[in-house]
C-alpha cells in the first residue's frame, strides 16, 4: 500500500508552501498534473474558508467598537 501523505493547509502562508510543493513534484514528475489540480482546487476553496472567516472576525470586532460607542 503507498504512504499517505499530508499537507498542512491551515493558514494562508501553509497553502502557499503547500502549493509551491505541488508544483515542484508536477515539474519532476513526482506528480501527475490531474492529481495537483484536484488539489490546487482544494488549496482554493480552503483559502476562500479562510479569507471568509477572517472577513466575518474583522466585521465582529468593528461591530463590537461601534457598539461601544454608542
Amino acid at each position: 500500500m503507498a504512504r499517505r501523505k499530508s499537507l498542512k493547509l491551515d493558514t494562508p502562508q501553509a497553502v502557499r508552501k503547500a502549493l509551491a510543493r505541488i508544483a515542484n513534484m508536477v515539474l519532476n514528475g513526482e506528480l501527475d498534473t490531474k492529481t495537483a489540480n484536484s488539489i490546487i482546487l482544494a488549496c482554493n476553496a480552503i483559502l476562500s474558508g479562510i479569507r471568509t472567516d477572517e472577513q466575518e472576525k474583522k466585521l465582529a470586532e468593528l461591530e463590537q467598537i461601534l457598539n461601544e460607542r454608542d
